[in-house]
């Protein structure tokens, strides 16, 4: 078995630890959060103070961090993974980012001899707990090979894309359709409400025909509930269409429902809303 680290132990990264542990593995794991660390250490993982030494202690280096800034400092910068990586190694970037920033993390490590892959996720924390988020894979084959029994662990949807950052492209794709897709069961469900039907009944009705998706599923039922309490946080999402939204211009490419979710996603951060979950766009239906 390899030795793996793993940097970045938030609301994703934990519970993707936790299955590698219980799969056999010790991995190296650092996070800003100690007590995220020592949580891990204490149910088989081995803890580190740095980046840096994460890769040092490792073969195959894994990131689910917040945003491109956090990849850049945390792997490139002062202290960080590039410090420690020696030819031959293995970095995995899992975390949501720019395509050009994943674009950027290949060249700068395959000029030491270090192949590495942009594979973000989808499935949100439940996927991450249960072993079977969707991952989407940038890079080249060999290394894709190398990293796929890992990924195994994690997931159960694995797909290489193509070249380095079309893993994180793809993510841009998914997040477009699950914004819009919650948007449009807001809308439906709070409409159904509001107008006086069961809004439970409406959504049971639904899953049994075209507009049965698993946003309806899951996100129907907490917009029913009213159970916000963030499985993804709305402020990382937006983060996501942000980057959707520059990559269409870069393109001159309309993106005209990713950018309407988008200003809402802007709303409800303006509001101090931005911590709850993504499926919280139904409270500006709902509330205002």
């Amino acid at each position: 078995m390899e030795r793996l680290g793993f940097i970045g132990l938030g609301i994703m990264g934990k519970p993707m630890v936790r299955n590698l542990i219980k799969a056999g593995y010790r991995p190296v794991v650092h996070d800003l959060n100690r007590a995220a660390v020592e949580e891990l250490a204490k149910e088989g993982a081995q803890a580190a103070e740095t980046s840096r030494e994460v890769a040092e202690r490792s073969d195959l280096v894994i990131t689910m961090l917040p945003d491109s800034p956090d990849v850049e400092a945390v792997v490139l910068g002062p202290g960080g993974v590039i410090e420690g990586l020696s030819a031959g190694m293995l970095f995995v970037d899992m975390s949501t980012i720019a395509p050009a920033t994943a674009k950027q993390v290949y060249q700068r490590l395959i000029g030491l001899g270090v192949e590495s892959l942009d594979a973000p996720v989808s499935g949100g924390e439940v996927g991450a707990k249960a072993g079977s988020l969707s991952i989407m894979v940038g890079g080249q084959e060999k290394a894709f090979a190398r990293a796929l029994p890992i990924f195994q662990i994690l997931g159960k949807n694995i797909v290489l894309i193509g070249g380095p950052g079309s893993g994180q492209l793809t993510k841009a794709c998914n997040q477009i359709v699950v914004a819009v897709t919650i948007q449009a069961v807001s809308e439906a469900l709070v409409l159904a409400r509001k107008a006086g039907v069961d809004a439970a009944k409406v959504r049971e009705v639904l899953l049994g025909g075209f507009a049965q998706s698993r946003i309806m599923e899951l996100h129907g039922q907490r917009i029913l509930d009213g159970a916000y309490q963030p499985g993804f946080k709305i402020r990382l999402h937006r983060k996501d269409l942000n980057i959707a939204l520059q990559t269409g211009r870069e393109l001159s490419l309309p993106l005209l429902a990713t950018a309407q979710v988008a200003e809402l996603m802007n709303l409800l951060l303006a509001t101090d809303r931005g911590d709850l979950d993504h499926s919280a766009l139904a409270l500006l239906i709902d509330q205002g």
